[in-house]
């Protein structure tokens, strides 16, 4: 079992800056897909970034948004400049322990294949 806690969403204006992170706990953290999703009222959940080894971005936050990792610290950061109001939403960290969900050239953008979810971080992002 996974345990995921988020901290460090909050209300921003646009064009400014925030940073997400995303505990996790596990003796194997360095071998998680781990994933941000979003979710704005109304609206279905969606990816926005995923790393492993590599990263992968949505294209509405690609160059914006940045997604890290530490090991030493089980943790999982998205660093998000450039913030329009649009971004606005719960944000969300998944973990996939599997390894499956992002490898070689594959990799999932479903929130349904994630087993581990956070409780959400809500950002708000004002014009």
């Amino acid at each position: 079992q996974v345990q995921l806690v988020e901290s460090g969403g909050g209300l921003v204006q646009a064009g400014g800056s925030l940073r997400l992170s995303c505990a996790a706990s596990g003796r194997t953290f360095s071998r998680y897909v781990m994933g941000w999703f979003r979710q704005a009222p109304g609206k279905e959940r969606e990816f926005v970034a995923v790393i492993s080894g590599n990263t992968v971005y949505a294209d509405s936050v690609k160059g914006r948004f940045t997604i890290s990792r530490d090991n030493a610290k089980n943790t999982v950061y998205l660093q998000m400049n450039s913030l329009k109001p649009e971004d606005t939403a719960v944000y969300y960290c998944a973990a996939d322990t599997s390894g499956r969900l992002y490898s070689g050239s594959y990799y999932s953008v479903n929130p349904l294949e994630y087993a581990y979810w956070g409780q959400g971080t809500q950002v708000t992002v004002s014009s």
